[in-house]
């Protein structure tokens, strides 16, 4: 490797020699399995906010202002029922968590993608069995239970999934995203200092050009005597 040349301040490598960049460091595997692992466990709340919070406000909207078949509150405003503005707020609470799993790309696609796929599950087995679909519906006898098998035979639950698996067909999702560093400043090069004009030890000692190298070696260096009489001797250049 050729040493740096340096003139007054400013150092400067040959051709070649340039100091080489640091690479990123690889990707932590680790990190991206951790970052699945808790995707799994918001897929398990997001799960249970479907089951219980909106099939219990959906279960509200469907029979609370309706009452005995009659339209709801009698056909005027809804904004003074309880039941729905509770169920109406049950609602748009699971929605606001599904939506910002299903959009924020730093969450895993797996907080969303599988409980999509286990309502995207459940409708098909409505339509192949509704006898099983209905029977493996758990705590039907409560109004999360009531109201998440009004879900499956609205085709709620069909919408919803077809929602909520849409990060898991994304790639990026699935990748964490890339660390990038910026390369260290090479050691050789001094920090300029504005205004000045002093030389520096270090900076002299590498330094390679020297007077006996360089083209001024030929103006400088005294030459030998030639004896015009001797035709041996070879032609002296004119300076």
């Amino acid at each position: 490797m050729r040493s740096a040349v340096s003139f007054g301040l400013k150092t400067v490598l040959p051709a070649g020699d340039e100091p080489e960049e640091p690479l990123a460091p690889p990707r932590n595997k680790g990190m991206s399995d951790m970052r699945h692992l808790v995707g799994v466990v918001l897929a398990i709340v997001l799960a249970a906010a479907l089951f219980f919070a909106a099939s219990w406000g959906y279960l509200k909207l469907l029979i609370g202002p309706a009452g005995s078949g009659a339209l709801p509150a009698g056909g005027g405003s809804l904004l003074h029922n309880h039941a729905v503005l509770e169920g109406f707020g049950a609602l748009l609470g699971v929605g606001l968590v599904a939506g910002l799993l299903i959009a924020v790309p730093r969450i895993s696609p797996l907080a969303a993608g599988l409980p999509g796929l286990v309502l995207l599950g459940w409708t098909g087995l409505y339509l192949f069995s509704v006898r099983r679909a209905v029977q493996y519906i758990p705590l039907k006898t409560r109004p999360y239970g009531a109201g998440f098998e009004a879900m499956l035979f609205g085709g709620v639950l069909a919408l919803v999934g077809l929602a909520m698996i849409i990060p898991l067909f994304v790639p990026s999702r699935w990748r964490s995203k890339p660390v990038v560093i910026s390369p260290a400043p090479y050691a050789g090069d001094p920090a300029p200092y504005a205004g000045s004009t002093a030389t520096f030890p270090d900076l002299q000692a590498t330094q390679t050009m020297q007077a006996d190298d360089g083209l001024l070696s030929d103006w400088t260096k005294p030459q030998p005597q030639v004896d015009p009489n001797n035709p041996g001797t070879p032609p002296q250049a004119p300076w």
